[in-house]
Order: structure tokens, then C-alpha cells, then sequence
């Protein structure tokens, strides 16, 4: 990172108007020469008028919202950079809703939908390229393409995402136009606190509804999204077969390695991780949602890898698997595994179109309660712990799925008729994830099941006459998750700490 400020600690004294622009920017004053040298000298930059691939798939989903707000004027913005530390943002992630209508990914940047007629018209404002006279090029840390990287222009970006783009410096003056008579502003709030200020809601209702019919218009992926999703599964299998080849040498380094081994296919064949991985040794996999990834990984525990890859247009899996950090079940993981892969089968007869999204939830719970009351730690019959007590959930709180695609946990703003309640069709992509957690302090049960905790969880795709597997290509049967990990732990000398990566 460049220094913002004298060796010495004490800010810079802002003598000239480029100091001005930003304190502390540089550590001496700088002279008319330098700024002229800043200047000038610099190439023009080089058009780029192609046209997205996902540009038309864009339009049509704009296209569908504007059909549910006839003439109102609708505002989404991408989000604002967030602050890390000092002068350094986290990597910035665009609002999915922004990039669902736009795909676009940049910073700061608002799609308007302004009504035009019986429909709208789409309106981007971007920060954009500009000119290398404007001292801003070279003495603004923050937005200065000198420091973050050089930007398309505005003719560029309307050819790539088919759409007007105008300069986000014009955004304020165009809000500020008025409506006709009737018409309202509806602002999708919570990403850019600077738009959330400038603009005063109508009322929440009008603001959630937007929220919700994004969400609601995302539920359905169409052939550009499913692609992407088959994507990031495909470099999520790599990640996990990754993560196999270095199990015992992550018996020397623990549950870090695991964590960095499958972050970096991630990064390397797409944006990254789609959420925090959990890589859960031992009992930790009994923290639904851990995150720290720094404990042991013993010989004879259990791996609960729940991880996703992102791709670069932002879409992401959600896989999990239960993998013997020595290659073998033992016999009581073996059964409490046997049980929560039979809770999936069950569940994954009840994918299909007409069905309701939660149809899967009822067959899932009543195999995993028996189950249970087969290993002797309920304290009441499976059929009456399913009838109404729901004891049997004090091993298996959480719920076994969930929508997914450009979030983890896609469309949560979808209202509940619509989602939770509403009806299966081809297009949705779900998970399937039942799992045990025994927890290692459960005084309840008995002592060799406490710390064990099992997880299956898969990417389904709902097609017109039932569903598809995406995730299919990792094992899930327990001598075949043995085979695939002893075999790609025998790729690596067990002698060393090093490991083989096959590279794309």
C-alpha cells in the first residue's frame, strides 16, 4: 500500500488545490511540474464496444419489473465500497438485485428505470472514465483511476450492458426531476446510505415491495443463470477434490489448510468463495455455522466441508460433504452418515414441478426422527416427536434448504407465499442439506456420539418433468466417499506437507 501521510505521522499540510482534493494524499506537496508530467503523456484508451453475453437476458428481467411498476420510477443501486481499515475498502461485491438487472459489477453505480411511456426506460450512472487532465485522475485515492485501476468509458459501457449510461455525477439532478401526478420513487434501500438520505420513501411499503418482487422476479433462473451455477458446482467439485489431496497433511496443519486449499481454486477459477467456507473438524462440525477454521484436523474425526465457488459473474453453489479425515468411516459415523443420506433420498423424491417448496422438508425430518429414535437419543417416539414436540430437532435444527443462485441464500426477501409456501417450477435451483449434530456438551445422549455432526447438502435444479442433480459428480454413498478420498489422498507422499494442485 502507498503511504497517505509524512513518514512522520503528522498530516500533510495542504498548500496547493490538489492537496485540496485530498489530504494527506501525498507525502510532499506536489509542484505545477509534477502535475503538468501527471497530466498528460498518456494513451487514449482503447474502445471496447462489444456487447455482453448477458446483456439481453438483462433487458428481458428489467422488462419483467417494469411490467409490475408501471410508472413509477424505480431505483437500484449497486452499493458503497466498505470501509476495512483506514484507507482500504473490503473487495466490493455489488447488491445481486443491481447485478441480476444491469450485470454490471461496479461500485457506486444506480440503475434508474424511469418511466417513459407505458414502460421504462433503463438509465445507468457510473463513475466512467475520464479525461487524465482532471487532477482527480491522479490525487483522489479512493475513485482516482491512477490508484484503482482505469474504467470503460460511458459509450462502453452502454454498448456492453445494452442500456444508456450516463455520468453518476448527473444521478442527483435527475432524481430531483418530478414525477407526473400519482407516480412515486421506489428505491431499493439498504446498499448506499448516501441514496437512502437523498431520497425520502413514499412510504416502507412502497420500498419493501420493490425488495420483494427483485427477489421474487430472481426465483426463476433462466438458461444464462443455470449455466453459471453448473459453473460454480463444477469448480466447487474441483475445490473438494482439492481439499481430499491434502487431508493428511492438513492432520499437521488443521483446519486452515483446508479452508485456504479450497479458496484458492476458488479464486483461481472464479471470483472467489460465494459465502464463509465451513471446514468443521471433530466438533466443530456441530456449529451449524462455523467459521474460524482454526482447529485440528485429527485422524479418526470427521470433515464437514460446506463451501461454495463464486463465479465472476457473481453466481455461486452451496455443496457440503462429510469426508473421514483418515479416508474411513467408523462404524457409528457410518450410521449416523447412513441415516442422513437416506433423510436426502427422501427428500429429493419430493423435487418437482407442482410440488411445493417445502413439500421435501416433511420426508426428510420423519427419516432423520427415526433415525434418532434407532440410536436411542430421543426421549419420546419418532411418531410423537413428529406429530407436534419436534424433539428430535434438538440434533437437526435448521431447516434442509433453501432457493440458490447469485446469494447463498437466494431470494430471502421473496415473500412467503411466493417462496417458502409458494409452488415448484422448472428453473428454481435449490439445496438439500439434512443433517445430525450431536453436540460434544449434549449430557442427553450418549457419550461416544457427542461431537459428531453430519451434513449432505446438494444443488438441485428443478427441470419441467422433475429435477436434476448439479452436484452429482462428488460421491455421497459411504464406500464411495471412502474410494474418492483414499484415492486422491494416495496422489500425495504422505511424508510431506506439500500437495498437487491440477490446474485448469
Amino acid at each position: 500500500m502507498s503511504e497517505t501521510s509524512r513518514p512522520d505521522g503528522e498530516p500533510t499540510t495542504a498548500v496547493n488545490e490538489l492537496a485540496d482534493l485530498d489530504p494527506g494524499q501525498f507525502s510532499d506537496p506536489i509542484s505545477e511540474e509534477l502535475k503538468a508530467s501527471l497530466s498528460s503523456g498518456w494513451a487514449p484508451g482503447k474502445a471496447c464496444l462489444d456487447k455482453a453475453p448477458v446483456s439481453a437476458y438483462c433487458a428481458r428481467r428489467r422488462l419483467a419489473l417494469s411490467e409490475r411498476f408501471p410508472g413509477d420510477r424505480l431505483v437500484v443501486p449497486s452499493g458503497q465500497p466498505r470501509r476495512r481499515v483506514s484507507d482500504q475498502d473490503y473487495r466490493f461485491r455489488p447488491g445481486s438485485d443491481y447485478v441480476y438487472l444491469s450485470g454490471d459489477q461496479s461500485p457506486e453505480a444506480v440503475l434508474v428505470l424511469e418511466p417513459l411511456g407505458e414502460g421504462h426506460e433503463a438509465l445507468l450512472f457510473a463513475r466512467t472514465r475520464g479525461p487524465r487532465s482532471d487532477p482527480l485522475f491522479f490525487a483522489d485515492s479512493r475513485h482516482g483511476e491512477l490508484w484503482v485501476g482505469a474504467r470503460p468509458s460511458a459509450p462502453e459501457v452502454s454498448a456492453w450492458f445494452g442500456l444508456e449510461c450516463r455520468a453518476l455525477d448527473q444521478l442527483s439532478e435527475h432524481l430531483a426531476r418530478p414525477l407526473g401526478p400519482g407516480r412515486r420513487t421506489r428505491v431499493l434501500r439498504g446498499l448506499d446510505a448516501d441514496l437512502d438520505g437523498s431520497i425520502r420513501a413514499a412510504s416502507d411499503r412502497d420500498d419493501a415491495e420493490l425488495s420483494a418482487v427483485c427477489n421474487e422476479l430472481r426465483l426463476v433462473k433462466d438458461e444464462y443463470e443455470v449455466a453459471e451455477i453448473e459453473s460454480a458446482v463444477a469448480i466447487t467439485t474441483r475445490g473438494f477434490e482439492d481439499v481430499a489431496r491434502v487431508l493428511t497433511a492438513a492432520q499437521s496443519a488443521g483446519e486452515r489448510l483446508i479452508e485456504a486449499i479450497f479458496e484458492f481454486r476458488s479464486r483461481l477459477e472464479g471470483n472467489g468463495v460465494g459465502y464463509n467456507t465451513i471446514a468443521a473438524v471433530g466438533a466443530h462440525a456441530t456449529t451449524l455455522h462455523w467459521q474460524r477454521n482454526d482447529g485440528p484436523a485429527r485422524s479418526g474425526d470427521l470433515l464437514l466441508l460446506d463451501a461454495g465457488a463464486e463465479t465472476r459473474s457473481l453466481y455461486t453453489a452451496d455443496v457440503t460433504r462429510t469426508i473421514p479425515i483418515s479416508g474411513r468411516f467408523s462404524p457409528l459415523q457410518r450410521q449416523v452418515y447412513q441415516v442422513v443420506l437416506a433423510a436426502q433420498e427422501a427428500a429429493l423424491g419430493e423435487i418437482r414441478p407442482g410440488n411445493r417448496f417445502r413439500d421435501y422438508y416433511g420426508p426428510a425430518a420423519e427419516v432423520l426422527a427415526r433415525g434418532l429414535e434407532d440410536l436411542g437419543v430421543l426421549s419420546v417416539p419418532a411418531e410423537e416427536s413428529l406429530a407436534g414436540s419436534g424433539l428430535h430437532r434438538r440434533f437437526t435444527l435448521c431447516s434442509p434448504g433453501h432457493m440458490l443462485g447469485l446469494d447463498v441464500h437466494d431470494c430471502a426477501k421473496a415473500r412467503a407465499a411466493v417462496y417458502l409456501d409458494g409452488v415448484l417450477e422448472a428453473g428454481h435451483v435449490l439445496t438439500v442439506e439434512p443433517g445430525l449434530y450431536f453436540q460434544p456438551d449434549d449430557e442427553t445422549i450418549p457419550a461416544e456420539l457427542r461431537g459428531l455432526g453430519v451434513r449432505i447438502e446438494d444443488d438441485v435444479l428443478v427441470t419441467p418433468t422433475g429435477a436434476r442433480l448439479l452436484s452429482d459428480a462428488l460421491p455421497r454413498d459411504p464406500d464411495a466417499v471412502e474410494q474418492w478420498a483414499l484415492e486422491l489422498m494416495s496422489e500425495t507422499k504422505e511424508e510431506t506437507t506439500t500437495f498437487s494442485m491440477r490446474l485448469p
